[in-house]
């Protein structure tokens, strides 16, 4: 708005000085137009430079608040999931939105920023967990809570998606797995602990870790 202000008066001061016959020191009304033109000019620079200052601020707070809209939008898809469970969970965005503006508003406000950050992301997430939780199946309420937790930690980067795939999946591998370290140990739970060492980072050779420690696993099992 102040920008298109000021651009209105230096137009307009163009307009006169076009529209000037002769010596324009000698054209009082000109040089009125001018002098009020200058002034004006003045104050709209004056406030653009606020106006930036603030923009400035303004965009800082808003980059401060990105971890919270990351947060709500993973729990958003954790939400529209649902409905590959029972085509009954469905859930409009507005009513998303709706229910996050109104945990912004009823949120403990806090001059912290980091603070504030973790006071909004905890209190969305139980908002949002109680007023899902109201629509869903008792056998449900576990499942959903193990969603919200898991993608949680998926964004994070707290658990890697390797990890979880197996988790879902339980592995896949066309080898055959070594002969089991003791006959108590069932024959799919070991399938499934070779799987797991097939992969890379702290599982990996975890059917070896077992095998060598089976007296402390059989104390467990």
């Amino acid at each position: 708005e102040n920008k298109k202000a000021l651009e209105d008066t230096e137009n307009k001061i163009l307009k006169v000085l076009s529209d000037s016959k002769g010596n324009i020191l000698e054209d009082e009304t000109a040089i009125q137009v001018l002098a009020a033109s200058k002034v004006l000019a003045n104050e709209i620079a004056e406030k653009q430079a606020v106006a930036e200052v603030t923009e400035k601020e303004i965009d800082a707070a808003r980059e401060g608040y990105i971890p919270v809209a990351f947060k709500a939008s993973v729990l958003f898809f954790c939400v529209a999931d649902m409905a590959n469970i029972d085509p009954m969970y469905q859930y409009s965005l507005p009513f998303y939105v709706n229910l996050f503006v109104m945990n912004i508003e009823k949120s403990e406000p806090n001059e912290d920023m980091a603070k504030r950050i973790d006071i909004l992301n905890e209190s969305f997430r139980f908002t949002l967990y109680t007023n899902i939780c109201r629509s869903l199946f008792e056998k449900h309420k576990l499942l959903f809570s193990f969603l919200i937790t898991l993608r949680g930690y998926l964004a994070e980067g707290q658990l890697e998606m390797s990890d979880y795939r197996f988790l879902l999946t339980g592995g896949v591998s066309m080898e055959e797995p070594p002969p089991k370290p003791a006959p108590w140990v069932p024959e799919r739970t070991w399938a499934e602990m070779f799987r797991l060492g097939l992969m890379t980072g702290v599982w990996e050779k975890f059917y070896e870790k077992v095998g060598g420690e089976i007296d402390r696993w059989k104390a467990a099992y």
